[in-house]
């Protein structure tokens, strides 16, 4: 089975690569926005938070890294479905 669904590039976007420090070869663009910027400090990425509280995430690659795919989809099930799990 083909895996083209967890990665693509979106090469003719003005702003691609949108983090200064990405590799444009190896970077997913399928988590434009990251689902696990709502998971605050168990995100599991690469953040600092400004003075002023703000999560800044600019130098995280973890949801654009093309392996990393499988371990977002692992903690967003474990963070928002599973409670919603009848067991």
């Amino acid at each position: 089975m083909s895996t083209n669904y967890k990665c693509f590039s979106h090469r003719d976007c003005e702003f691609y690569p949108c983090h200064r420090n990405a590799d444009p070869d190896h970077f997913n663009c399928l988590f434009c926005y990251c689902p696990l910027y709502f998971l605050g400090r168990e995100c599991g990425g690469e953040y600092r938070l400004l003075d002023n509280g703000v999560k800044d995430c600019s130098d995280c690659l973890f949801p654009h890294r093309p392996e990393n795919y499988d371990a977002v989809v692992q903690k967003l099930q474990q963070k928002i479905f599973k409670p919603f799990d009848k067991k």
